[in-house]
């Protein structure tokens, strides 16, 4: 049995059960193949049940699933069997309301797809190497806000998204001079 809690993997699929953003942690699936036919079997596990208010539980393949619906997204966190549920829990709750405070409550699929840079840097604040780092989700949205506010840092750190709104401002202030 691992000292640590670790996660399999996050997933975040849309309402026809396709990729949205998701992080694997664990060679469990080690082909693309693999974990797209885990992504659609888990999906096809869940889509009928009701997961809106709180999250719901379950085993699939040896593994167990958190997850939980809201909108047009499903969020899933998966840990081996002999894993703490109330860790998994509290990794998808985490994920949940981090995603929440980024997308200012309008968690949807439309959104979560503009503002993609900010629920991947979100994933890599919550769990790194399958090792749960942290799941407070102010925490996690003021790390992820603090990194994608700085237009001041040079280009080559600057997420795609940032660069192109700060070649805009530059290009906006040459015309109006």
């Amino acid at each position: 049995m691992e000292i640590c809690p670790s996660i399999k993997n996050i997933l975040l699929l849309d309402s026809e059960g396709k990729r949205v953003a998701v992080n694997y942690y664990s060679d469990d699936w080690p082909t693309n193949a693999a974990k797209e036919a885990f992504e659609k079997a888990v999906f096809a596990k869940t889509q009928k049940t009701n997961a809106r208010a709180e999250a719901e539980i379950t085993m699939f393949d040896n593994y167990i699933v958190v997850y939980k619906f809201a909108q047009d997204l499903h969020f899933f966190v998966t840990g081996s069997d002999n894993e703490n549920e109330i860790i998994l829990a509290s990794v998808l709750q985490g994920f949940f309301d981090a995603v929440g405070i980024l997308l200012r409550g309008n968690v949807e699929k439309k959104e979560a797809l503009e503002n993609l840079d900010l629920i991947l840097l979100c994933l890599d604040e919550i769990v790194d190497g399958g090792i749960v780092l942290e799941t407070d989700a102010n925490v996690i949205a003021g790390k992820v806000a603090s990194n994608s506010v700085d237009s001041g840092a040079p280009l080559s750190e600057q997420t795609i998204s940032q660069a192109l709104a700060t070649a805009r401002e530059h290009l906006a202030r040459s015309l109006l001079k």
